[in-house]
């Protein structure tokens, strides 16, 4: 159970980070990279986070198991 609870803490946490920084992307507030399709979109914003609380909620059903 060990391996499984790692992995699932370690793909929530990539998951609420890539939501935070797809949520910087679409607010305008991360532009990177300049070329970005994601900057200034407002769908994004919600794209990231649900993308974070699915993120989080991985994370924090890992330390059940």
């Amino acid at each position: 159970m060990g391996i499984l609870r790692t992995l699932l803490l370690i793909a929530g946490f990539v998951a609420a980070l890539l939501g935070v920084i797809w949520i910087g992307q679409g607010s305008g507030y991360f532009p990177y990279p300049a070329s970005s399709f994601m900057i200034n979109q407002a769908e994004w914003i919600w794209r990231g986070a649900i993308l974070a609380i699915v993120g989080l909620i991985v994370s924090g059903a890992s330390r059940r198991i």
